[in-house]
Order: structure tokens, then sequence, then C-alpha cells
């Protein structure tokens, strides 16, 4: 109990010292929780700019323009005389989309023609793009059902026959598990823990590698009585207890203090987040096992990290991945943490169909015995490769 309290201690003095420590593991984890929620306070990008090219110059046409600037996500910033104007708009950023009214539009739906509207959306930015797109899609149906709709009272149509006729099914949308439609919660409780596993690979990694590039990690051991598994456990201890720290801090910021919803139990999600950080650390030990080198357990961390963006399938379905790439899906730890909180915060279903994905968690703690003999052999004679 004495060398792990003294490797214990060893460890929060040069947690302490050193400022890299502080900025990943405060710095910018508190950074990434408060921008995010503050960037994404109204749930969905509102008011994007857009404009409006319009060739007929009807009262239609008028009616069209501010049905589309009392959208909540649109704003019509300026209206073209001509397409070229418009697109060179668009090109230069200051709009994201634009709506094309082509000539004599009035008069051929007057005449129960088809005239045909165009909206050109920069798809560059995919979110705001998207929502103008809904946005321009529900104004022509709703100038559409405008016109119709005179044209059946013109001829004697009732007025409560005429919404059957123009609305024949009655569509009713229920979003599940997100009901809100609030991008904050989905990019908040996927990106976030996301970030945390990254400086968490990053900072293990950097912690044991250290040693080894500063030939110190023979008395690291010495402090432990030659045990591997104490001088690991006591030197990983304090970023451990800091890591488990900032995760119940996301958990109060996120569903506490920001009011995401939490359907579930919150003893189950906190368990889930203290299971993740020593997921993390597994995985980045295993790593280190593999690759004894200060640079390449970094490099191999960070880009784990990195792809866990792409691979973890919060944002994209693992089933629809190119080849066999969704496999790599499941061999991150973020990618449990995800299930999870869906299971437990969004959904809020019982604990046993969310088993399978804490064992997931106690699979990753387990990986660095894989490589133990290895990583102390590493340790008690370090060569330093540049």
């Amino acid at each position: 109990m004495k060398s792990f309290i003294l490797v214990f201690k060893r460890s929060v003095r040069q947690l302490a010292s050193r400022r890299i420590y502080w900025l990943t593991m405060v710095v910018m984890p508190l950074f990434c929780m408060i921008f995010l929620t503050d960037l994404l306070r109204e749930g969905l990008p509102v008011k994007a700019p857009a404009a409006v090219v319009d060739y007929d110059r009807s009262e239609l046409s008028r009616r069209m323009i501010q049905s589309l600037n009392g959208a909540q996500m649109s704003r019509i910033t300026a209206v073209y005389d001509n397409i070229g104007d418009a697109r060179r708009a668009m090109q230069r950023g200051e709009i994201y989309g634009f709506y094309l009214i082509p000539e004599n539009f009035q008069s051929d739906l007057l005449s129960v023609r088809t005239p045909t509207v165009s909206y050109y959306t920069n798809m560059a930015y995919y979110v705001p793009a998207s929502l103008l797109y809904k946005n321009f899609t529900a104004s022509a149906l709703y100038a559409k059902a405008d016109v119709l709709s005179g044209l059946l009272t013109d001829v004697g149509v009732d007025a409560e026959e005429i919404v059957p006729l123009l609305q024949p099914i009655n569509i009713e949308v229920r979003g599940l598990s997100n009901p809100w439609l609030d991008y904050a919660v989905y990019l908040c409780n996927s990106f976030v823990p996301a970030i945390m596993q990254l400086m968490i690979f990053l900072t293990t990694a950097f912690a044991v590698c250290q040693e080894m590039k500063r030939a110190t990690s023979p008395l690291w051991l010495r402090l432990a009585k030659g045990s591997v598994i104490r001088a690991l456990s006591a030197k990983l201890l304090p970023q451990t207890i800091g890591w488990q720290i900032m995760m119940l801090f996301m958990l109060w910021w996120f569903y506490g203090k920001n009011g995401f919803v939490m359907n579930g139990s919150w003893g189950w999600m906190i368990l889930s987040e203290m299971m993740f950080v020593l997921a993390c650390q597994g995985f980045a030990l295993f790593v280190v096992g593999v690759l004894p080198n200060l640079r390449l357990a970094l490099s191999v961390g960070a880009l784990v990290g990195v792809l866990s963006f792409s691979i973890g399938a919060f944002s994209f379905p693992y089933e629809s991945m190119y080849g066999s790439i969704g496999v790599f899906s499941w061999l991150v730890p973020v990618r449990y943490n995800f299930l999870i909180y869906i299971d437990q915060a969004l959904n809020g279903i019982d604990v046993y169909y969310s088993r399978i994905f804490y064992v997931a968690y106690i699979v990753f703690m387990l990986l660095p015995l894989l490589v133990i003999k290895r990583l102390k052999r590493e340790l008690l004679n370090p060569v330093y490769v540049p």
C-alpha cells in the first residue's frame, strides 16, 4: 500500500506541474461543453440568409417571398433581378440558397398549367442548406394550395370542402427520442464524449510513454515494488479521478443546467461515464503496449480518436458504411457510450437491454492484460526512438 501511495503522489505532482495536463483535462473539455451548448442554444440554425430571384413580380410571387421570410429557418436578405447575381452572392457566402420564381408563374397557375419553380442551395454548408431546402419546398406547396383554394372558391366549392380536396390524407409526423428536433441534444451528446475519448487516449499514452522517453520508468517500477499493475494503477488513478469528475460535470451541465432530456436512470448514466473513462484508458494502454514509443502511441491514439467522429456511427449508420468499415465502429469505446446514452437517457428502457454495452466497457478495461508482459519489459529497459 505504501508503494502505491508513493507512485500516486508522484503522479499527482506531475499532473499539477505540467500545463499540458490542465489544457487537455480541464480547459479543452470545458470549452467544448460550454461553446457547443451556447452555439446551439436555439436547437437548430435559424434565420439562415437566403435570396429570391423573382422573374414574375406578381401578387402571388410577393406572397411567396413573404412566406419564405416568415419561416423560422430562413431570412430573405435580397431579391435579385437575375440568377447570375444570386449565384455570385451564394459563392461569396452571403446567402446559403436562393429561390427562383419563373416568368408567368401566377398566370400559369391560374390557367391550371404547371410552372416550374427552382431552388438552389449551397450544400457545402449541409445543415443550413438542408433547412432552406425544406422551407423552399413547403413554400412551393403553400403557394400551390393557395391558388387551388382560390380557383375552387371561384367555382362555388364551400370552404369546408376545400381542405379535404387539397389534403386528402392528414399526415402526422412524430419524432421519437429527440422530439424537439434539437440539434444541440444530438451534437453535444456525441461530439463532446468523442472529444473526451480523444483527450483520454492522448493523456494516458503521454503519461506512460514520457516515463520511457526520459528513462525514468525503471525508477517508477521500483517505487511500485516491481509490480507493473500497481505502477500503472497508481500512476493513472489521478487522471482517472480527474476525468471522472469532468464526466460528472458534463452530465450535470447537459441534463441539469441545460435541461437535456433524461428519461432513464441517472445512476446507470453515471456508471456509464465512469466506465467510459476506464475503457478509454484501457484502450490507450493497449496501444502503448503494442507500440511502446511516445510518437507512435500518440499518433495512433490521435488517429483512432479523430476517426471515431466518423466511424463511431452516431452521425452515419454503420450498416450503410462501405464494405467492412462499419465493423470498426464497434472497436472504439465512444460507440458504446453513445448507445447507452440513446437507451438510458433518451429512450429510458430497462438496463437489461444495454447490458452488452457495459460488458464492452469491461472488455476495453481488460485489454492491457494482453500486452502487460511486453509493457513491463519495455518499462524496465526503455529505449527512446526519436
